[in-house]
């Protein structure tokens, strides 16, 4: 099976700086629009954010969107409808199931600045019961692996999302090659989080997302330190 490759280059996603928001938008957001990136299959948000200290985003709502906070450093405070109040920091994954509707804020309660991806993917179904996880993975403890963070089935440690898709995340090594190979979906998204890296030959520095449809497996070697993220899609 021949995959098809679409590469997104971290210069030219949309850019939007609102002085306490420094924000990189994979896809189209907000005021950023580009009818050739709404989205990849049901992935439809990569934000990258780097959120100013004692700033973010007050209370505000959603609706019918699989939300993942995934903390690169510093830390961002959490507080929703539902009644949960949290610190989400590097290592931990939240999951906020929006629903038929809840309403929650943001926050950057250090002195330092915090960078963090803000992930959405569409439900499987509007209008189900809004909810929230979060947990914590060895994801820069236990090297040189792939962590499942999120899944449709809940499959292991992994937290349960209303869609289907698998969401994956590890640090690896320099020099470090390995096969990964799908089990399930065969649309792929690949975030590079850190370092440099090469999936199925094409080039990837931080910042940077490839597409692959109709695949099969990944050949990921990191050419420098790094880290990624990887998601599984219907």
């Amino acid at each position: 099976m021949q995959a098809q490759l679409t590469l997104r280059k971290s210069d030219q996603r949309g850019h939007l700086d609102h002085g306490w928001l420094d924000a990189r938008h994979t896809f189209s957001f907000g005021h950023y629009q580009d009818a050739d990136w709404m989205g990849f299959r049901s992935l439809r948000v990569i934000n990258e954010d780097f959120i100013a200290p004692k700033m973010g985003f007050g209370e505000h709502p959603h609706r019918n969107m699989e939300i993942i906070t995934y903390p690169i450093s510093g830390a961002v405070r959490h507080r929703d409808s539902l009644g949960h109040e949290e610190d989400i920091t590097p290592g931990m994954i939240q999951h906020m199931s929006a629903g038929s509707g809840i309403r929650h804020s943001e926050f950057n309660p250090l002195t330092e600045r915090t960078h963090l991806l803000q992930i959405w993917i569409e439900p499987r179904e509007q209008g189900m019961e809004p909810g929230h996880q979060s947990r914590a993975f060895p994801i820069h403890e236990e090297r040189n692996t792939l962590h499942l963070l999120a899944s449709h089935d809940g499959e292991g440690d992994s937290l349960k999302i209303k869609t289907d898709a698998r969401v994956l995340a590890g640090s690896f090594d320099e020099g470090k090659r390995f096969e990964h190979a799908l089990r399930e979906f065969n649309h792929v998204w690949v975030q590079a989080v850190a370092g440099t890296l090469r999936v199925n030959g094409a080039a990837l520095s931080a910042g940077d997302g490839l597409a692959l449809s109709e695949t099969e497996s990944l050949e990921i070697e990191f050419e420098t330190e790094g880290e990624l993220v990887i998601f599984e899609l219907a």
